[in-house]
């Protein structure tokens, strides 16, 4: 089994670790411990590239907006239109939220 098949355990501690954080500025001090800048500026940019892509725009403009490239933001939309639904959630409850 490669990485790109192998799943992480969704019951990991790691994710109850998450679980445990009350605000914006505890995840982001935790992903600056977890992550190096590099993962966390990845991360940012691929939940940029969700949200452009859920509001309609088109490749050209969110490479532009956000230099992303093209393999990236393909794959984000694959998982927006094929993953798990988490992306599409968590629009959800923004919306709710605002």
């Amino acid at each position: 089994m490669n990485n790109r098949t192998k799943r992480s355990d969704p019951n990991s501690e790691l994710y109850r670790a998450m679980l445990t954080l009350k605000t914006p500025e505890e995840f982001h001090r935790f992903f600056l411990d977890l992550c190096t800048q590099s993962e966390l500026n990845a991360i940012e940019q691929r939940y940029d590239v969700a949200k452009m892509l859920h509001s309609g725009m088109i490749y050209n403009d969110i490479l532009a907006k956000t230099k992303a490239s093209s393999a990236t933001i393909s794959r984000v939309n694959r998982s927006l239109v094929n993953g798990e639904g988490a992306y599409e959630m968590v629009f959800q409850r923004m919306e709710e939220d605002a």
